[in-house]
């Protein structure tokens, strides 16, 4: 089992007697900034000059460019898009490092990939909420932790794993319990939840309202059993709180048993292969390849994706159920 560390395996003196920056203000960089200095320890941003520079400002946040913060500052958070970060890396950002300084990022993709390769003698570092910034922010406020995963890729300081265990608690990660993980292991893990699990439920829901269309059932009645009626997320609330099969016991004996006794038929073989196949395009720099190229052919694949989901038969449903949806949000999720 990995080691789970906490408040008391982690010392916030470690970061108040360094110069710390982040590189980024969107949606981890200003959560984790927040936090950091709530917590105590003073951070400045670096950050081009947009709205997310102005958010900054607004938050009473000292903003300098990306170079400048990178030459100023020993710990550097890499809080921007990964698909950014090996450009902006490679001319703003390891020019200006120093020996001993620590780099930490918040994804173990390029790292693990080697998109990113920063000298020996830095310090590379992960923490990675397992969470959106939103939710690292607002949880922080309500004094509650959340999972977190921390790692080290090089330790030229002898000292990298007490930065990322600081960095951990200042965002208010090890209130919970900060998981010891690697580059590697982040990396896997997000790729085939959003290539496997998240696009498998993706797929499996288009499925489900393709065939009872085509079995006669009305498009909109199916969007709303599918997920506009909320019991999507009421059943994955249930996974948190009661166990991933024991909220199965909230569910009548016939659901029960249609789903424990189905499950295998929707997993058969060939798509076993298809899974294995995906871990290891992950796995082997095939997949990073390929996204590197569709980034450098300007996105062509992922703009037909995005044409065929905006005129699927459930996005025109959901479009005429926008009244419900609205109203369902506001149950299930406030206001």
């Amino acid at each position: 089992m990995a080691r789970i560390y906490h408040d008391g395996d982690a010392d916030l003196g470690v970061l108040r007697s360094r110069r710390v920056g982040s590189i980024g203000f969107g949606n981890q960089g200003r959560a984790q900034s927040l936090n950091l200095r709530d917590s105590g320890v003073p951070i400045r941003i670096g950050n081009i000059d947009d709205e997310y520079r102005e958010r900054a400002i607004e938050d009473g946040f000292d903003v300098v460019s990306i170079p400048e913060i990178a030459e100023q500052s020993d710990v550097l958070l890499m809080l921007i898009p990964d698909e950014v970060q090996p450009e902006v890396y490679e001319r703003d950002v390891a020019p200006h490092l120093k020996p001993g300084d620590a780099l930490c990022f918040a994804s173990g993709y390029n790292i693990f990939y080697r998109c990113i390769a920063p000298s020996e003698e830095v310090d590379t570092i992960l923490v990675a909420p397992r969470m959106i910034g939103r939710a690292v922010r607002s949880l922080y406020e309500q004094q509650e932790g959340y999972p977190c995963l921390v790692g080290v890729e090089n330790d030229a300081s002898g000292d990298a794993l007490r930065i990322a265990l600081a960095i951990a608690r200042g965002i208010g990660a090890t209130r919970l319990g900060a998981f010891h993980s690697s580059f590697r292991e982040e990396a896997l893990i997000d790729l085939f939840a959003e290539q496997m699990l998240w696009a498998g439920i993706n797929r499996l829901g288009l499925t489900y309202f393709e065939k009872l269309v085509e079995h006669g059932c009305d498009p909109e009645i199916v969007a709303t059993e599918l997920h506009l009626s909320g019991e999507f997320l009421e059943i994955a609330r249930a996974m948190i709180t009661e166990g991933f099969f024991n909220q199965l016991r909230l569910h009548s004996h016939t659901s029960q048993y249609g789903q424990l006794s189905r499950g295998d038929r929707m997993v058969p073989p060939a798509l076993q292969e298809e899974i294995a196949q995906i871990m290891g395009e992950i796995e082997s720099g095939a997949f990073a390849k390929e996204w590197a190229q569709e980034q450098a052919d300007e996105l062509p694949t992922l703009r037909k994706l995005w044409e065929q989901a905006v005129e699927h038969p459930l996005s025109h449903a959901e479009a005429r159920l926008e009244a419900l949806r609205q109203v369902v949000a506001k149950a299930h999720l406030g206001d």
